[in-house]
């Protein structure tokens, strides 16, 4: 199998075009498989591109664990990239099929190299309603939306926990889908905060069907963050583009921040900005590392 590693601000994954192989047998299987950082090629898992009957290329993401999601705002990004540089598709803006839809996605070309150097994506609307992200409670929630809303209400956190007031945790939650599901906190000094402890703890609490990703986030000013993220399936990540886009919506709602941000991840930054048209655009760039053959 032929494939191909390319990364997003250091959210890597193995790359499939199915244009020209064909498609796994067993996607989640494989998707194990070639993300294993010391038995198979390494990433936070597998992205196939596909044709698509309604765009110029369809994505389908596996996590590292093998669980299918709905969207990748870094990968998204990288098949853009893909897409363009190997010749699938030569249009600028390109239309990605996502388990969320039809995504268009602006590129910058490098003048030199004739090749995709950074991506602005069209990442739609947030989802803010509960039930379609979804989070649900045991009793009915009164309110369309969950914004600095006390979680603790839900999830013990095992009180009295010293690391809270050692990065300055501030326990309200708000949840966002971007397609995929993600709730976001903020602290005062992030990087403090247990990450790889309270990652796979908080991504399956029962309020959260689904599973969730995680993301912490320090306010530098109102226009840069700093976030750490955990994601559903993956685990921690140097960067989550979905998520980014769900820290920018929560910042705004929350007051924290204005409505177009800097975010800086452990991978690199993004650009956000929820416009008044109620679209999240990111932007930011895209990689390809190296190519070869998986014998499985």
């Amino acid at each position: 199998m032929r494939f191909t590693k390319m990364h997003g601000a250091g959210n890597d994954y193995v790359y499939v075009n199915c244009f020209a192989e064909p498609f796994p047998t067993d996607p989640a299987a494989l998707a194990r498989r070639v993300s294993d950082r010391h038995f198979g090629i390494g990433g936070d898992g597998l992205i196939l591109i596909c044709p698509s009957e309604k765009a110029d290329a369809r994505m389908r993401m596996y996590n590292a664990d093998g669980s299918e999601s709905e969207m990748c705002g870094n990968g998204i990004r990288c098949v853009a990239k893909y897409v363009y540089d190997h010749g699938i598709s030569r249009r600028s803006p390109l239309k990605i099929e996502t388990g969320r839809g039809a995504l268009n996605l602006e590129l910058e070309i490098d003048e030199n190299s004739q090749k995709v150097g950074r991506v602005r994506v069209d990442m739609g609307e947030p989802i803010l309603e509960p039930a379609r992200i979804p989070v649900e409670f045991p009793r009915p929630f009164e309110g369309d939306r969950i914004v600095d809303f006390p979680s603790e209400k839900y999830i013990p956190f095992g009180q009295p926990a010293s690391w809270m007031e050692d990065c300055g945790f501030d326990s309200r939650m708000t949840c966002v889908s971007m397609g995929n599901p993600h709730v976001v906190f903020f602290c005062q000094y992030i990087s403090s905060f247990p990450l790889e402890m309270l990652g796979p703890y908080l991504e399956r609490q029962p309020i959260f069907p689904n599973r969730t990703n995680l993301h912490v986030v320090q306010v530098v000013s109102p226009k840069e963050v700093v976030a750490r993220t955990w994601e559903r399936g993956s685990g921690v990540t140097l960067a989550c583009g979905t998520g980014a886009c769900a820290v920018c919506v929560a910042g705004a709602l929350t007051g924290r921040t204005s409505r177009k941000i800097l975010a800086h991840l452990p991978g690199g930054d993004l650009e956000l900005e929820w416009a008044e048209n109620d679209h999240v655009f990111m932007t930011g760039e895209a990689v390809e590392v190296f190519a070869g053959d998986f014998a499985g």
